[in-house]
């Protein structure tokens, strides 16, 4: 397992390196820059504006600002931000939390959610059951998230009055009282993100269970006097989540996509905020750090799902 570890942590490392480079060419190519403002203010003489773009080598060739910027990162130094006058690293990490947080709740609730539905609507296909869970599967990954967040703040909040719609960072209480709050105001926007993926991995979770049920060699388990339980837990269920863990894998980049919309409808206070914030003002060191540490993320669940795969099929591991 060690070395099978290893080579999946070479493989990424190039990967990233290539990312990095994608991305910080295409904003280097993009319109605009940190100092375009600076252009329409009369009082800012030209010489300064281009001291200032010196001063941050806005001038030097791509190359030679890529790797500026890559040796700057490796050593901890992720920039400046120019609207919010601090660091980039500091920036970042008082929001990344939040949105882990949120992020990683919302990917569990959809496990719990999809798996056993998903298994038991395979079992008993076309059951009353099964027919249930899928027309909501349907209507769950019909519906984008800003839909569906909307929906739950003028159900939750507006009428019925139950839950926060805006989610607040700096809550006034201590002890218990503040982990309520804190579990209040998330409910929303993790049932939101949470939802949509259980749905889309309901479908998928039957659908594989389906194809492994049927195979000889559970019928084998079943002839040798095993129960259900222990045919469907231990020879189905384990062989089946090997396709799901590529679907979870896969549908990361979707769930941070979905995070930024939810962060902006909830107004979370994540990186996805920041996001948008950034590009809106046109922050271009704290819009490659982000987009990059979303690339990091990605990497780096695909290599937690390369483990998995490892556990679930010892045979992967050694080749």
């Amino acid at each position: 397992m060690s070395k099978y570890l290893l080579r999946r942590l070479l493989i990424s490392i190039p990967a990233l390196l290539g990312i990095s480079l994608v991305l910080f060419t295409v904003l280097a190519l993009a319109p605009g820059d940190p100092f375009e403002e600076l252009a329409t203010n009369p009082n800012v003489p030209a010489e300064v504006r281009a001291n200032l773009r010196a001063q941050f080598g806005l001038d030097d060739p791509i190359p030679v600002r890529y790797v500026r910027w890559v040796t700057a990162m490796l050593k901890g130094d992720w920039g400046f931000s120019f609207a919010s006058r601090i660091n980039v690293s500091t920036l970042i990490m008082q929001r990344l939390p939040t949105t882990l947080f949120v992020l990683g709740t919302a990917q569990l609730l959809g496990l719990l959610v999809a798996l056993p539905v998903g298994i038991y609507s395979a079992v008993r296909p076309y059951s009353v059951f099964d027919q249930i869970a899928t027309t909501f599967a349907f209507i769950g990954f019909s519906l984008p998230t800003f839909f569906t967040g909307l929906l739950f703040i003028l159900f939750f909040s507006i009428y019925l009055d139950w839950l926060p719609f805006i989610y607040r960072a700096d809550i006034a209480a201590t002890g218990w009282r503040w982990v309520w709050e804190m579990a209040r105001q998330a409910i929303m926007p993790i049932a939101v993100l949470g939802l949509f993926q259980g749905a889309a991995m309901t479908r998928f979770v039957r659908s594989a269970v389906l194809d492994v049920v049927r195979l000889d060699y559970v019928n084998t388990a079943r002839s040798k006097g095993l129960s259900e339980k222990v045919t469907i837990l231990k020879h189905v269920v384990r062989n089946a989540l090997i396709p799901v863990v590529t679907l979870v894998a896969l549908q990361i980049p979707g769930v941070f996509t979905g995070a930024i919309i939810t962060e902006q409808i909830f107004r979370v206070p994540g990186i996805g905020s920041l996001l948008i914030s950034a590009i809106l003002s046109n922050d271009t060191p704290v819009i490659m750090s982000i987009t990059f540490v979303f690339a990091v993320l990605v990497v780096l669940f695909n290599l937690i799902a390369d483990l998995v795969y490892g556990w679930l099929d010892p045979r992967i591991s050694v080749r």
